[in-house]
């Protein structure tokens, strides 16, 4: 596979203490990275062109759909993370302030978020963040695991 460098950001963003967005908790995937991403940016470990996209504030950001499957303000989250709970409490307030969903409900959501950019209106997106990193289009098909192998994981 040959590979074109257009690169227009630095590639691997490598984050220690930032869980891939596969990694479940509790089942659920990128719960986990969220508590990690909230944790990080209040230390300023954070790369600063992320700290715009952090939170709920963007319709269909991967933290606004966990936030919105789960039930939850993402303001309260952080808020509840940085008085120092673990994952384990964490979720189990997400659950009992918000929603707690069901088998099924955590299958399609599972789902859906690791297929998210595979064939749907988020394609051109995967395709974009490829290109500034310099990989060719078709490399990955998912924004799961464009993160994964933007943040050297793959």
């Amino acid at each position: 596979m040959v590979f074109v460098l257009l690169m227009t950001k630095p590639y691997p963003t490598i984050i220690p203490g930032l869980r891939s967005p596969h990694e479940m908790f509790g089942g659920i995937v990128y719960f986990g990275r969220m508590l990690d991403k909230i944790r990080l940016h209040s230390n300023g470990k954070l790369p600063d062109e992320w700290a715009t996209m952090v939170g709920d504030s963007h319709a269909g950001s991967f933290d606004s759909r966990c936030c919105h499957f789960l039930g939850i303000a993402y303001a309260d989250l952080t808020t509840e993370t940085l008085k120092g709970g673990s994952d384990e409490e964490l979720l189990a307030w997400a659950f009992a302030k918000g929603h707690k969903p069901d088998a099924e409900d955590i299958e399609v959501w599972n789902g859906f978020m690791t297929k998210r950019g595979w064939r749907d209106s988020a394609s051109q997106r995967v395709r974009e963040r490829l290109k500034e990193i310099g990989i060719e289009p078709g490399t990955v098909e998912t924004m799961f695991d464009f993160i994964d192998l933007d943040e050297g994981r793959r």
